[in-house]
C-alpha cells in the first residue's frame, strides 16, 4: 500500500433480512429499519438500513485493503443520504471505494466513497488502517 493508491472496490449486497439480524445484535429496532408504512409515514422513501450498519460495510472494505481484521485504527463520516432497502430478496449494493492518501511508518490514511445507485450515502468518510 502506498500513499496515492487507489484501493479496489468492495460491494456489499444489504438485504431487508441483513437489517432484521443488524436490529437484532445493535438492539437498534427503530421500525424505519423494518416497515414501509412507518417509514413512509416520518417522511422516508422506504424502509432505510440503519447508518451504522453503512459504517460497518466500510470498516470491512478497509479490513480487506489492510490484510485482515483488527486493522482499523480510526474511522469517521458524516450520514447524509439514507441506503434505501427494497422488500425484495435481491436487496441493493453499497460499494465502498477508497484512496490511500498518507502514509506514515505502519498507518494509512484512507479517503473513501461509499455509495448505493451512483449516490454518496456517507459524507467525508476516512480511516486509517495499520498495514505491513
Amino acid at each position: 500500500m502506498n500513499a496515492g493508491d487507489v484501493l479496489d472496490p468492495q460491494e456489499f449486497t444489504v438485504t431487508r433480512a441483513d437489517l432484521v439480524r443488524y436490529a437484532g445484535a445493535s438492539g437498534d429496532r427503530n421500525p424505519i429499519h423494518w416497515s414501509d408504512r412507518v417509514a413512509t409515514e416520518v417522511g422516508l422513501p422506504g424502509v432505510i438500513a440503519h447508518g451504522m450498519y453503512t459504517m460497518a460495510l466500510a470498516a470491512r472494505a478497509l479490513d480487506v485493503w489492510a490484510g485482515g481484521p483488527g486493522r482499523v485504527r480510526e474511522l469517521g463520516c458524516k450520514f447524509t443520504k439514507p441506503v434505501v432497502v427494497p422488500d425484495d430478496d435481491a436487496g441493493v449494493v453499497v460499494r465502498v471505494a477508497g484512496k490511500v492518501t498518507d502514509l506514515t511508518d505502519d498507518r494509512a490514511s484512507i479517503a473513501l466513497e461509499v455509495t448505493c445507485a451512483g449516490e454518496k450515502v456517507l459524507g467525508m468518510p476516512k480511516a486509517v488502517v495499520v498495514v505491513g
